[in-house]
């Protein structure tokens, strides 16, 4: 689904396997987040019949997660003369390709190397088509996350940090870093801005409204008070993700898959290993069987919903 809010910005809203796009046309071309490296195809055509062959002449990344930079590299390779920015804590990772710092390898996820001209630095001013952008440090779901903000038309791109219904899993809590307070004074900054429209990283448009920080802050609250129901709803997370991409498997692959991943195994052992790590994730299969999120059938499983 597309929506131009207003001349020169263009949001694509995409299905949860690729963060949702933004285009900028005007004195600067710029696109903000590039989908998951299996939708590159998909982003290119989107970015060509939005920009032309001419293409983008900014890049830019709200964080690394694989979701939001997996269409990076087929990007650069298209439009080698655009200018790639991304969030400054990982640049060093990026630019060895450490995978695994990175977050691709421990989850089981895919991301085509790319590179980067410069990093974003928070506090400063940035043009996107012809209006200036605040960009705003925004740790929590990732702690090198940025938002983005347009104060005129007080338009937020809030990526994972701020979504109508909640915000994205807090990875840092999961590896064993304190982040809740971090997601708190996130959602105080967004609150803070007051914005009117906010373009989240997953799901549609929507105008911002004090019930929806009040659900925001209520799923923190749930988190803070039994950081165990948030590991399992990460790990739910990244099961179905993992289904929305390959979309249906044999289940002892998906099995071999899921117990391999190191993520998993991090997880199981610091929060469920008073049971073995086959029973556990199967139990988990069927809790997203319940909600419709996947089903079993025939020895193979697959993606619902």
């Amino acid at each position: 689904m597309q929506e131009m809010l207003f001349s020169g910005l263009q949001v694509v809203e995409r299905g949860w396997l690729s963060a949702n796009m933004v285009i900028a046309q005007g004195q600067q071309t710029a696109v903000v987040d590039t989908g998951y490296v299996s939708h590159e195809a998909q982003t290119l055509a989107l970015v060509r019949a939005a920009l032309g062959q001419s293409g983008p002449q900014l890049l830019i990344n709200t964080h690394l997660h694989s979701d939001h930079c997996g269409g990076n590299a087929a990007l650069q390779k298209a439009f080698p003369a655009m200018r790639t920015l991304i969030p400054p804590g990982h640049a060093a990772e990026v630019a060895v390709w450490d995978a695994y710092a990175l977050s691709y390898e421990p989850t089981g996820q895919l991301c085509p190397r790319f590179n980067f001209n410069d990093v974003l630095r928070p506090g400063q001013d940035l043009l996107l088509g012809d209006r200036p952008w605040q960009v705003l440090a925004a740790p929590g779901h990732d702690p090198h996350s940025v938002v983005l903000f347009e104060p005129d038309s007080r338009t937020l791109i809030s990526a994972d940090a701020l979504w109508e219904n909640g915000f994205g899993v807090v990875f840092p809590e999961l590896e064993g870093l304190q982040a809740f307070a971090e997601v708190g004074a996130t959602l105080d900054l967004i609150e803070g801005l007051q914005p009117k429209t906010v373009i989240p990283g997953h799901g549609a448009v929507f105008g911002y409204r004090p019930e929806v920080m009040a659900r925001a802050r209520q799923r923190l609250a749930s988190f803070v008070s039994d950081p165990q129901r948030h590991a399992q709803h990460a790990v739910k997370v990244l099961l179905k993700y993992k289904l929305l991409e390959v979309q249906q498997q044999a289940l002892p692959d998906f099995m071999a898959w899921a117990c391999a991943t190191a993520y998993m195994q991090a997880l199981h052992r610091n929060w469920f290993a008073q049971r073995s790590i086959e029973d556990w994730l199967i139990s988990l299969l069927a809790d997203l069987q319940k909600v419709g999120a996947a089903q079993v059938q025939d020895g193979l499983v697959m993606n619902q919903g």
